[in-house]
């Protein structure tokens, strides 16, 4: 039987960190993050990274672990979250995966394959060329010629995934569609029990993360943006192009004025979680959490241990 663990997810601004932490609190549990951008030391205000305070003494793990200047793929969170993990399980405590990167999660609980580990990096970078050489539509149009469900989700400006799913085809053979269809059919490696956080109302979300990058903006995200600029690392690095980062560092690069930065922050943090909310509801077993106007934390702690304690957590 796979071992349980409790999930906590949602879109951005939703209050998941607060959450996780007075169930951590409750039923004995350690964090797991399951955000692709707090793994980066540095990388503070921009990702809304759980503070000391924040934590109230409960463990959190995978948070600090890469430098911005690392590509940190999802076999690797994959494989350092499942040792974490591990450890909680092996010392009697409960491990809450909690963040919003739902590939991350997802991948976690099903457990790696040869598709997450299939790299070249010789072939990785000529893909990458040949991106920049021909273009964003060239290459989805490579990509359809032998995985044409998965080109027509995938953006031409999606770099990142297109040379991904060419480089997998190219050393294995099959398809990412293929690989995720399998993935779907074998046993996961875990029993995850998820909850999800949201808004009854979608523009009570959207305030709410407009307010968060105000906050942001206030609490010095610009300065901590030129810092990592300053130490030299590259506004064309993985970690740059997370939203926050990448708008600030137009700015910087004089592309963009500063209130022109600020609200593509906005917008495009909008746009994910919309993507966010796409993407868990395709899941049934999903038991969500809407606040009203603002997180009711009581009320949801409530909610959230009648539901664990009605899948058989105590």
């Amino acid at each position: 039987m796979a071992d349980k663990i409790v999930v906590i997810t949602g879109p951005t601004a939703t209050g998941k960190t607060r959450l996780s932490v007075e169930l951590a609190k409750k039923f004995g549990g350690e964090i797991v993050s399951a955000d692709s951008m707090q793994i980066y030391r540095g990388m503070d205000i921009g990702t809304a990274k759980v503070t000391h305070t924040e934590m109230q003494g409960v463990t959190h793990h995978m948070i600090d672990i890469a430098y911005p200047t690392e590509v940190y793929s999802v076999s690797r969170y994959v494989e350092d979250a499942n040792k974490a993990v591990q450890d909680i399980l092996a010392r009697g405590r409960l491990p809450i995966i909690a963040g919003g990167t739902n590939l991350y999660i997802d991948s976690l609980i099903s457990g790696l394959d040869f598709a997450e580990r299939a790299e070249d990096n010789a072939l990785r970078e000529r893909l990458n060329a040949q991106y920049d050489e021909l273009g964003g539509e060239a290459m989805i149009a490579t990509l359809r010629g032998f995985d044409p469900e998965r080109a027509a989700k995938l953006h031409p400006a999606d770099k990142r995934r297109i040379v991904r799913a060419i480089e997998i085809y190219t050393l294995t053979g099959e398809t990412i569609t293929e690989h995720d269809e399998k993935t779907r059919k074998r046993p996961k490696k875990y029993d995850a029990v998820k909850i999800a956080l949201s808004f009854a109302d979608r523009g009570m979300l959207y305030d709410r993360i407009n307010e968060r990058v105000d906050k942001m903006v206030a609490d010095g995200l610009f300065d901590e943006v030129k810092g990592l600029l300053d130490s030299g690392l590259s506004p064309d690095s993985t970690a740059m192009q997370a939203i926050g980062y990448k708008e600030p560092a137009a700015y910087f690069a004089g592309e963009i004025t500063k209130d022109e930065a600020i609200e593509l922050i906005k917008l495009s943090s909008r746009r994910y979680a919309k993507r966010q909310l796409t993407w868990l509801r395709r899941n049934p077993d999903i038991f969500w959490v809407r606040w009203q106007r603002q997180p009711n934390f009581p009320e949801g702690l409530q909610k959230a241990t009648e539901y664990l304690h009605s899948r058989g957590l105590c």
